[in-house]
């Protein structure tokens, strides 16, 4: 399976940003998603899962009520729609995903077998 993230980049604080990571050689539409991050110096963290159903939504505490995680499984891709960004969301964002029918929203990594090669988020106060 290969994840690709893109979207990110340089923002103002306040400001807006939409991820997305497209899957391929996976059945996508069975298969829940999440987005992971990694500020500088400190460990890989949750930000947002969503069930394969999209049913399901789950977020860390830091960006419920700014982050927005969906997916389309026409397209096999997942988005993080990122808003009123702040200094602290600074980060490289990686999206992963489980194996098809193993369950749904996580916020372990460990139930995650297959991640992208991350995208950088900047956010300039």
């Amino acid at each position: 399976v290969q994840l690709v993230e893109s979207g990110g980049g340089l923002v103002q604080a306040g400001g807006s940003l939409r991820l997305s990571c497209s899957a391929s050689g996976r059945a996508f539409s069975l298969s829940s998603m999440a987005w992971f991050r990694q500020a500088p110096g400190k460990e890989r963290e949750f930000v947002a899962a969503i069930s394969w159903s999209a049913s399901t939504g789950d977020y860390a505490d830091s960006v419920k009520g700014r982050f927005t995680i969906s997916r389309d499984n026409a397209k096999n891709t997942v988005y993080l729609q990122m808003n009123n960004l702040n200094s602290e969301d600074t980060a490289v964002y990686y999206c992963a995903i489980r194996p098809p029918g193993y369950g749904g929203a996580s916020r372990r990594p460990q139930t995650y077998d297959s991640w992208g090669q991350g995208t950088q988020v900047t956010v300039s106060s």
